[in-house]
Formats: structure tokens, sequence, C-alpha cells
């Protein structure tokens, strides 16, 4: 993204409120509001700045972590020549049970309690 300039936000409010029917003379009002904009501004544009940099930061982790598992992956045994011609049994399908079949949880029975006898 382009980066804000210095009084582009103000200009740009100042033309919306125009718009509305609103016009900013200068005055204490404006440049509180041109302050204000100005802050918003340099905010946005460092927080741009920050998220580039993490963003670069990520890509260059993301390149070693391929780059070390490509070298695993390269280091890994491939199948021996006798595996290779005697292929191994697949293993039998699993069988999938039906829903009704599962246990479902209930509730926990609540009992009175009871403390030693009751004399009346």
């Amino acid at each position: 993204m382009k980066t804000i300039e210095k009084d582009e936000l103000f200009q740009s409010l100042s033309g919306f409120l125009k718009a509305k029917g609103i016009e900013l003379k200068e005055g204490v009002y404006a440049q509180r509001i041109r302050q204000a904009c100005n802050l918003l501004g340099d905010a946005v544009n460092a927080t741009q700045k920050t998220a580039r940099k993490a963003k670069d930061e990520l890509d260059k982790n993301l390149a070693r972590l391929r780059e070390s598992l490509r070298e695993q992956k390269a280091k890994a045994p491939g199948p021996s020549p006798a595996a290779a011609s005697d292929p191994a049994p697949s293993p039998a399908p699993r069988t999938v049970k039906p829903k009704s079949s599962r246990k479902r949880r209930t509730a926990p029975v609540k009992r009175p309690r009871t403390r030693g006898s009751a004399k009346a």
C-alpha cells in the first residue's frame, strides 16, 4: 500500500464535509482536526511499515522451513530394491460403524445424600 501524505486525510475530510454542507474554516477546530488527521496518518503509515517487515520476516522463515524440509526429504532413504519388486500387501479396508451404535453420554444421576442415621 502507498503511504499517506501529511495533509491528505485532512483534505479528504474537508472535501467530504464540504460536500455535506459543512465548511471547515481556519481556526482552533480546524487545527485540532488537522492534528488528529496527521496523527492518524502517521499511525497508519507506521502500521503498514510494521506489517511489511513482519511479512518479510515470515516469508524468510517460511523459505528456511521449506528448505529444511526439502533437505530432510532428500536425505530420507528410498525403498530397497527387494521391497520395490515385492509390493507389500495392502491392509484390509476398515469398516465404518453406523452412528446409531455409538454410546450416548447421559447426564449423571443425582442421588440424595444421606448422613448417618436420622433420628426422629
